[in-house]
């Protein structure tokens, strides 16, 4: 076994991963482990940050086991997770987020919508802060969460000392510092970075939040994106199965990190960056680009400086439900059940059978707008509602996977007009590169080709987010002069789809009808 390793770190919505790198970037060992959430209506979702700092412990023990790797060997460690809220007192005891007071749950999950008249009202303000995220405050982000809890859980408020998006209270467990990340503070926080403006102060007085230094002891300089934190402390060490050897990178919400594998190494032809775009789609989707310049896109969050990589802006578009959609239409269908990984892997053989025999017919009449947890983008709508087109009274296990085929082509088409609204700046997306759960699904997989028109990328790593947080520790560990460095060191390489377009009339038709809805469904929401 080398040494030099490297451990990258990911907190999604449904578990923790790690894995064990060399320092070229090949993977050695990966283990994931489940965590709780707790859904007490369509608008709230907890974690438990205690258990999710365990099973950081458990899977990165886990690897090492496997990997049979000398723990003095690993010389750097990082973190990414969702941007979800994580509450704690000034001894660093979890302080509850939940309306009924369980102290077990101290952590607003990213997709929780408790503050969406929260997030109106920041937009009504009109500050400049909006001009960095697109121009309309989502309440997946951090401040409208704030003002929530400030609002509704004022016990919880006064008793706050410490607040962290997930990813810096990941690095403060490991390593006792209150820095936090540039990556988490600009995109969910509303740091101004690029022009130097920082923090605005003014914005947080006007919306009530004038004592949120005191409450979250946010710094007034975040760290750069694979900053080194420090050494693990010797209580870090010890449950992670590691030594006060290893370096702490500082992470990056969890999309971000798949950017920065993907996106990072290309930064060796910056000039062609405008055609590229990351896609780091899971249970949500998001929709990652970096150029050298500000080009800033309505509905789409950003532009963000140094938010990826120094001297580079940022910006993100996304679907806050695409697998999550997916699972949640095979629970909903009358011969659906339990969304196992088995079940949607049948549904999507008999797609693929349906469309051996029907072609770009199957169910043509059907049509999917997949907003049913809002639009984050193009139209930065959280009120938004999906809608589904088409429907007959079948309900057998064909009429599934009929629907399930045109939610997928709805998620595609979402993408596409994603891109639409980015490429009317001076970007000219014409290849995506698609990394997470969605590379195991082939409909979606050839449908983000043929239905965008662009050549689909595919990492040849295993795992393009748990990389692109090995590369920030190994940044923080020294190994290379600098994280773009680091990123071009350590890519894998990747495997390039070409739209077929044999389908092109279809899908054109398609996302004809998917615009006709958004205007549709706005004019009923206007009569409502």
């Amino acid at each position: 076994m080398s040494q030099d390793l490297l451990i990258g770190v990911d907190v999604g919505t449904g578990s923790a991963r790690a894995g064990l790198f060399d320092k070229a970037g090949k993977l050695l060992s990966r283990h994931e482990v489940p965590i709780s959430m707790r859904r007490s209506d369509a608008h709230h979702a907890e974690h438990d940050s205690e258990e999710i700092w365990s099973t950081v412990c458990q899977a990165v023990r886990a690897i090492l086991n496997h990997a049979k790797a000398d723990p003095a060997a690993v010389v750097g460690i990082a973190f990414d997770a969702t941007c979800s809220l994580v509450v704690r007192d000034a001894d660093g005891v979890p302080v509850t987020v939940s309306p009924d007071g369980n102290a077990r749950w101290d952590t607003i999950v990213w997709l929780d919508h408790r503050a969406i008249a929260e997030a109106e009202e920041c937009t009504r303000t009109g500050h400049r802060v909006l001009s960095s995220i697109g121009g309309v405050m989502s309440p997946e982000m951090e401040v409208p969460k704030l003002m929530w809890l400030k609002r509704h859980l004022p016990q919880s408020w006064s008793r706050a000392k410490q607040i962290f998006d997930l990813a810096d209270f990941l690095s403060w467990k490991a390593t006792g510092s209150n820095q936090r990340s540039l990556c988490t503070l600009a995109t969910k926080w509303t740091y101004q970075s690029g022009d130097g403006a920082g923090w605005q102060h003014d914005f947080f007085e006007q919306i009530g939040l004038e004592d949120i230094v005191d409450r979250t002891s946010i710094p007034p300089h975040p760290t750069p994106v694979g900053g080194d934190l420090g050494p693990l402390t010797s209580k870090a060490a010890t449950e992670l199965g590691l030594t006060t050897k290893c370096h702490v990178g500082a992470g990056v919400v969890d999309a971000y990190s798949g950017a920065l594998a993907t996106l990072g190494p290309l930064t060796s032809t910056p000039l062609d960056l405008n055609r590229h775009c990351a896609l780091i789609a899971g249970t949500s989707s998001c929709v990652m680009t970096m150029a050298p310049d500000r080009a800033p896109t309505p509905g789409v969050w950003g532009p963000h400086h140094g938010t990826i990589l120094g001297g580079y802006w940022q910006m993100e578009g996304g679907q806050s439900a695409s697998g999550a959609l997916l699972d949640h239409i095979v629970r909903w269908h009358a011969a659906g059940g339990d969304p196992t990984a088995e079940r949607h892997r049948d549904i999507i053989d008999r797609v693929q059978q349906l469309r051996a025999i029907e072609g770009s017919n199957l169910a043509k009449r059907l049509h999917v707008v997949p907003d049913f947890h809002g639009n984050r983008s193009p139209l930065a709508n959280p009120n938004a509602l999906g809608v589904i087109s088409g429907l007959t009274l079948d309900s057998d296990f064909d009429s599934l996977c009929r629907l399930y085929w045109r939610t997928c082509v709805g998620i595609a088409l979402g993408i596409r007009h994603i891109l639409d609204a980015i490429n009317t700046g001076p970007y000219a997306i014409d290849t995506i590169h698609v990394i997470g759960g969605h590379t195991k699904n082939p409909l979606l997989m050839e449908l983000y080709a043929e239905a965008t028109g662009c050549t689909v990328i595919e990492p040849n790593t295993p795992d393009a987010t748990l990389l692109g947080m090995a590369m920030a520790a190994a940044n923080a560990a020294g190994l290379y002069d600098g994280l773009a460095q680091a990123t071009i060191a350590m890519h894998q390489g990747d495997t390039a789809h070409t739209p077929h377009r044999k389908d092109e009339i279809a899908f054109s038709r398609d996302y004809d009808i998917f615009l006709k809805m958004l205007a549709h469904r706005a004019e009923l929401d206007a009569y409502a």
